[in-house]
């Protein structure tokens, strides 16, 4: 899949960035594991802190205070501070609980999903994964992610 996401990116003309969370930097992995994939990936932002989020991709402190790391709202504003502060087109946000851990309304396996494109708006989505274990939950999100790019450019 990967393969065919950078091929549409190419002839779109489209470039990447990511901001990842929960993923850790998988979905940069990923893109950049196929040969000549620099001609699309522009860059990838692994923001697992709250203040790398605010630093490198300008999330508001207050909708942290609000809404939590994991939620759509901030994987919104990572999608879009990720364009902001890149030359990509296109960018996927993943930020979620791969376990092991969470709480009654923050459960093990959700993840909060954002595809910020220039020149339209930003979509979200969270995906509840379930309590898969970490490295299951991670792997899932990697890929939902790829997909939501492929689903962008077709």
């Amino acid at each position: 899949m990967v393969e065919d996401l950078l091929r549409l990116a190419r002839y779109w003309g489209y470039r990447i960035a990511t901001a990842e969370s929960c993923t850790g930097g998988m979905v940069a992995a990923a893109l950049t594991d196929v040969a000549g994939s620099s001609n699309v990936f522009d860059r990838g932002f692994v923001t697992y802190s709250n203040q790398a989020k605010i630093d490198m991709l300008g999330v508001l402190p207050e909708t942290l205070a609000v809404h939590g790391a994991v939620s759509q709202e901030i994987a919104r504003e990572m999608a879009e501070g990720a364009l902001a502060h890149s030359r990509a087109d296109l960018a996927v946000a993943t930020t979620g609980i791969a376990g092991p851990g969470g709480s009654e309304f923050k459960p093990e396996g959700r993840v909060c999903f954002a595809l910020a494109q220039k020149g339209k708006p930003t979509r979200v989505e969270t995906v509840e994964f379930g309590a898969a274990g970490r490295a299951v939950v991670r792997k899932a999100a990697c890929d939902h992610a790829l997909a939501l790019l492929m689903k962008a450019m077709q």
